[in-house]
């Protein structure tokens, strides 16, 4: 795992063009597409939330709402108490999204990697260096978020609503790519998710 702790936030991306192709599984059917297709509904699950943040942060630009509200909506969310507890890096108990990453990296990924002969290896070491991207993004994000309510100035809803809107890029984009890349793959190796 690297340390992306050093990094600016302008570092912290995802190289959508070095990303590789998947290959097509040439014996998968609509029913192992279907079930691959499951993991997009999970991250719409991720997505939902994220915008909920995103509608605080549009309230607080537009004077409705004090920054404190940030910092409870950004606690109370599965997404953030799990990403946060990522690596031991917080003390909260892993649920939803933490359970969602340990099962793709340690059990889902290796499964595709091993039933596809290797082909999938590729795509999966991009996908994981993904996650310390998103990973990094969300702790940066809590800390925006406390620093948000210790001090609600300026600078402080700036720093946070920008460290907000990197994560939602990256992440939707992630999502994006491993569902695109990963459907067939799911869907024959694995059956259902």
């Amino acid at each position: 795992m690297n340390d992306l702790s050093t990094h600016s936030l302008d570092d912290l991306t995802i190289d959508e063009s070095s990303r590789p192709k998947a290959p097509k599984v040439p014996a998968a059917t609509d029913m192992h597409r279907r079930q691959g297709r499951q993991l997009a509904a999970i991250h719409r699950h991720y997505l939902m939330e994220m915008a909920q943040i995103g509608a605080v942060l549009a309230r607080i630009e537009a004077g409705d709402a004090p920054p404190e509200n940030l910092r409870q909506i950004v606690l109370s969310l599965d997404m953030a108490e799990n990403l946060r507890a990522f690596g031991n890096l917080c003390g909260r108990e892993c649920q939803v999204l933490k359970f969602h990453h340990d099962i793709e990296g340690s059990d889902m990924f290796p499964r595709i990697e091993a039933a596809g002969g290797g082909m999938f290896r590729e795509v999966v070491a991009k996908l994981l260096s993904e996650h310390e991207v998103v990973h990094e993004l969300i702790i940066r994000l809590g800390r925006a978020a406390d620093a948000l309510m210790e001090d609600p100035k300026e600078a402080n809803f700036v720093h946070a609503a920008t460290t907000y809107r990197k994560l939602e890029e990256v992440i939707r984009s992630h999502f994006g790519y491993e569902e695109t890349e990963l459907a067939e793959a799911i869907g024959y190796y694995l059956g259902s998710i």
